[in-house]
């Protein structure tokens, strides 16, 4: 058998009457479509549960599974310890998955910190879930900081397991929607949150998975959710089939949305391999975006890509603008993904032969050396959003009252110490936090007494 069908369900921990103390009546159209997507799964007759949370012990690079055989907990983190659910696990499921997932490389396992307890992402689908049935087992996983495109691709394997395994699975994908409806809730407004529900209940009804995997990451941190990725791995699980949906309901009266969808996997069908066409769109941007950079910024891309991809620097194109071999100047080559620094490395003075040479060795530190950073991974090349600083020479100044954050980058100095800044940084608005970035990447106390500099940049992007 495959993965049979999948239900999307939301986890507040005031739909439980020992916990709402009578709020929870106010999303008893919820409360309804949950019981009926619990009836929806066990019609199927599972043999595994996978569940997707989005609260459990997770990792920026890699996809944790809960491995204990049986984990009992209770609801006492939300005042209430009479509710309680017992979890058994799928563990020649783990076992499977555990090992596949090595024997590709594909960053997914029973690797890290086992918890002891059971996540509220979980404990409210399974409780509602054992109102009607007990006999089946769990395989729970953790989402991860990985790409869209791997939380999809974790789905596909999750198929893949249970057809070897001949198991009858079905996926509990566990996520609210947006935190930002209403300025009155507890997360505040943002015009992002109706947005994003908005395109949700769209692509629930539809069962067209692409627009959710298009969906920036950006835009999904502005809307505050918590769906979006266990809904990913949820699709990536129903690649390439025919799949009946239903949006079973939707509201959202305390500010945050709650979804209940059902999903039931078809025969195949080609015309809806959304991983591919992501694939594909994802490379098609790259490519229009590759035709707006400049020469600066198009060889720092190519130097990181041929290095990311084959483990080796590449050779600088002979065909390139005289300003960029003719000239010498220290330079930073930054990346950028999701709006998030990805890396970033420079020199204060030229050391290499041209602008050319310093971007060159440059961009490969950057996306390798960076102590902040893991090196970037061959999936996220298409997410990076490059930018080439060529520094202008530095002068000293007497003051910090000469420095300009949006125009002058600033160097502090002392004892042979020295921590760089480089200007018009988003989330460094003013002087102060200038110095004391500067002074904390050189290891300059602010106690110490110290030389500034300024200077400016060209910045390329």
């Amino acid at each position: 058998m495959t993965v049979l069908a999948a239900v999307a369900v939301p986890h507040p921990p005031l739909i439980f009457p020992e916990v709402g103390k009578g709020k929870e009546k106010q999303i008893q159209k919820t409360i309804n479509s949950y019981r009926e997507a619990m009836k929806f799964v066990d019609s199927f007759a599972p043999d595994t549960i996978i569940l997707i949370s989005p609260h459990m012990r997770w990792y920026a690079d890699y996809f944790h599974v809960a491995s204990q055989p049986k984990t009992t907990d209770n609801f006492a983190q939300f005042g209430a310890p009479e509710v309680k659910i017992t979890a058994c696990a799928d563990e020649s499921f783990i076992a499977a998955l555990n090992t596949a997932c090595q024997a590709r490389n594909f960053p997914c396992g029973i690797l890290g910190e086992q918890e002891q307890n059971i996540d509220h992402g979980s404990f409210i689908p399974l409780r509602f879930l054992n109102e009607i049935k007990k006999d089946y087992k769990v395989v729970r996983i953790a989402v991860s900081g990985l790409s869209v495109l791997y939380h999809y691709m974790l789905g596909q394997i999750l198929n893949e397991i249970s057809l070897k395994l001949n198991r009858r699975s079905v996926i509990i994908a566990s996520g609210d929607w947006s935190h930002k409806l209403l300025a009155e809730g507890p997360y505040g407004f943002a015009e992002e949150g109706p947005e994003f529900d908005k395109k949700l209940q769209k692509i629930f009804k539809s069962a067209d998975f692409l627009p959710l995997l298009k969906m920036k990451s950006e835009f999904c941190e502005a809307a505050g959710e918590c769906g979006h990725r266990p809904f990913v791995i949820m699709s990536g699980a129903l690649d390439s089939r025919a799949v009946k949906s239903k949006l079973l309901s939707y509201e959202g009266p305390f500010g945050v949305g709650y979804g209940v969808a059902a999903f039931e996997a078809g025969v195949a069908d080609e015309k809806r391999n959304f991983g591919t066409q992501y694939r594909e769109w994802k490379q098609q941007m790259v490519n229009k975006q590759a035709e707006t950079e400049d020469e600066f910024v198009r060889l720092a891309r190519y130097c990181i890509e041929t290095f990311v991809l084959t483990g080796k620097p590449a050779l600088i194109p002979q065909q390139l603008p005289t300003e960029l071999t003719a000239n010498r100047a220290g330079v930073f080559v930054s990346l950028k993904m999701h709006g998030q620094l990805r890396g970033c490395i420079g020199t204060i003075a030229p050391v290499y032969n041209d602008i050319a040479d310093e971007i060159a060795h440059n961009a490969i530190a950057a996306c390798s050396q960076d102590p902040r950073f893991m090196p970037v991974r061959p999936d996220e090349l298409a997410d990076l959003v490059y930018s080439v600083d060529v520094l202008q020479p530095a002068e000293p100044i007497a003051a910090a009252t000469e420095l300009d954050v949006k125009k002058y980058g600033v160097i502090v100095e002392s004892n042979g110490k020295r921590g760089l800044l480089l200007p018009d940084i988003d989330g460094v608005d003013t002087v102060e936090q200038q110095i004391a970035i500067a002074r904390q990447k050189g290891g300059i106390s602010p106690s110490e007494k110290a030389q500034l500099y300024r200077f400016e940049v060209i910045r390329h992007h």
